[in-house]
């Protein structure tokens, strides 16, 4: 995911290995913008969209998922996702979705 990310984005990059670990992050006001997989251990991607959710908690989620179903697409929409993008990751997608929602200008 993070080779996707524009080359020259001023971000600080963190990494969850699970959900729990990614709602830490967010809870702690580290984290913005969210790149969220579906399968991961601990919290799913779907819990924790969930749990983002409920919490109201301020971050922007964007799914990133090998499930490219229309059911998981809505599903997860409807649950607060901004975006989805399938895996893997193309850079110009990425890149397309992040100026999409003014996260990156049309410099980076």
């Amino acid at each position: 995911m993070k080779r996707a990310l524009p080359d020259g984005w001023d971000v600080e990059v963190e990494f969850a290995t699970n959900g729990q670990e990614a709602l830490d992050i967010v809870r702690a006001g580290n984290a913005e913008v969210l790149f969220l997989d579906l399968t991961m251990p601990v919290l799913d991607g779907y819990d924790t969209l969930e749990i983002i959710h409920k919490e109201d908690l301020p971050v922007m989620v964007i799914v990133v998922s090998g499930d490219i179903q229309p059911e998981a697409r809505e599903r997860v929409k409807k649950m607060g996702a901004i975006d989805f993008i399938k895996k893997p990751v193309d850079q110009s997608k990425a890149q397309q979705v992040l100026l999409e929602y003014g996260l990156i200008t049309g410099d980076a």
